[in-house]
């Protein structure tokens, strides 16, 4: 049996053991051949030939997660399936890395995690204030039916609150 390594990861292994014997490597060289060999195991089809034989030699998602240091979920989502499968989990994965916020901007007051940040509390303190009426909170439902629980000052002037602030006992305004 020849290599399990691609010809591209052969290379970046043989390169970077070439650095490892050479003292006078620059460390930026060192380190770009490291991370050219990270990339190129990323990339490289041999540990998915190696969790498939290891599935048909029986071996379970729990022992592949510990050889490859994952939980059993994450190693099945990895390599669990055809390679269309495989494929389509990694490009929507992909998309939504790339996708900016969903989270609008310019909302009216604050964020739960927002007013407690500036007000140096957790969110759980934010809530007790809303309960305590130092705080107003307001559900703002956006059209597309999103929902986002803001926070207001009792005196806020442009809080633009309905008339009734008397929170309810789950601490929102009636609307």
């Amino acid at each position: 049996m020849g290599s399990f390594l691609s010809p591209t990861t052969t290379a970046a292994l043989e390169r970077l053991l070439a650095l490892q014997a050479d003292v006078d490597c620059a460390p930026l060289e060192r380190l770009r051949a490291i991370r050219a060999l990270q990339s190129a195991l990323e990339h490289d089809p041999a540990t998915l030939v190696a969790v498939r034989d290891a599935r048909t030699a029986a071996k379970s998602w729990d022992e592949i997660a510990d050889a490859t240091g994952l939980k059993a979920p994450a190693a099945k989502w990895r390599w669990g399936g055809t390679d269309d499968e495989i494929s389509a989990r990694l490009e929507a994965g992909r998309k939504r890395s790339v996708r900016p916020s969903s989270v609008p901007t310019g909302l009216p007051g604050l964020s739960v995690a927002e007013a407690a940040a500036a007000r140096g509390v957790s969110a759980q303190a934010i809530y007790l204030q809303v309960r305590r009426g130092t705080l107003v909170s307001r559900t703002v439902t956006l059209p597309d039916g999103r929902s986002y629980k803001r926070v207001f000052p009792v005196a806020a002037p442009g809080a633009n609150l309905s008339a009734d602030l008397t929170p309810d006992f789950n601490g929102d305004v009636p609307q």
